[in-house]
């Protein structure tokens, strides 16, 4: 039985921080099979949007809805075992192995865990290309290595769907943001991947705005005014101009992706 179609909505939803400004107003569903990236500048809300999404955070108006049902209507227990977050902060308040962090991914499963539950904590390690780091000190790790080990203990969350009909939401926070320029690419890589290929519904805050291009289904950009659609319809020179205050010159690679070479607007 295939999932059914999910959807994570923004209803109306206004993003800002308790009786501060607002920052934006998001209308959006976001669809289950796509990878969205969210973008702006500094102090647009990004991460307070993701806050919103994952359920950490009030809106100032409006809601977050998933299939078809407000967030907070959904079962906590239920919701755990079907969407995973990947904060920007990934320190560890205990010293933990790089192989336990990751299987922290699989507490919400374990009171129906699943036939191969010994195996997904070494294979979403080894799809993060973390499965040497396994018994190292997560302490001990750089911020590129931490950041991946979450990437897995994220992946290992919603490896499986835990109904035929339920589709599994992976949201991440800056995910590149300690990653070398490699292990940028195998990222977003690897999401798009996940997205086309496991029908996960995946939504990222990123910065770069050339990994969204080569990588993002759809692009959220926050500003004053907020613009929601597929990725070459929203990031146009005229937007990063008008977001940003940057100029840029879109080349293209050999491989057929649009790439921008970006310049001080004052220069």
């Amino acid at each position: 039985m295939s999932a059914r179609s999910s959807s994570l909505e923004c209803r109306s939803l206004g993003v800002g921080i308790g009786m501060g400004p607002r920052l934006a107003v998001v209308d959006k569903a976001l669809q289950a099979g796509r990878f969205t990236a969210i973008l702006g500048p500094n102090g647009a809300g990004k991460s307070t949007l993701m806050s919103m999404l994952v359920g950490e955070r009030m809106p100032q108006s409006g809601d977050v809805w998933l299939d078809g049902q407000p967030l907070a209507a959904h079962d906590g227990q239920q919701l755990a075992r079907r969407r995973a977050f990947m904060a920007q902060d990934c320190s560890v308040a205990f010293d933990f192995t790089a192989r336990e962090v990751v299987e922290l991914g699989r507490y919400p499963h374990r009171q129906h865990p699943s036939p191969q539950e010994e195996v997904i904590a070494p294979q979403a390690m080894a799809l993060a290309g973390v499965a040497h780091l396994g018994g190292r000190s997560i302490r001990q790790l750089s911020g590129g290595e931490r950041a991946r080990v979450h990437l897995a203990r994220a992946l290992a969350q919603v490896w499986e769907r835990p109904g035929d009909e339920d589709t599994c939401w992976l949201l991440l926070d800056e995910p590149t943001a300690a990653l070398d320029l490699a292990h940028q690419h195998r990222c977003m890589g690897l999401l798009r991947q996940l997205a086309e290929r496991q029908g996960l519904g995946v939504v990222a805050v990123i910065h770069d705005l050339n990994l969204a291009l080569r990588y993002a289904h759809e692009v959220l950009l926050l500003g004053a005014q907020s613009l929601c659609g597929p990725v070459a319809q929203v990031l146009t020179p005229q937007a990063i101009e008008r977001v940003w205050g940057v100029t840029c010159t879109p080349v293209t690679a050999e491989d057929g992706v649009q790439q921008y070479l970006f310049a001080n607007k004052n220069e």
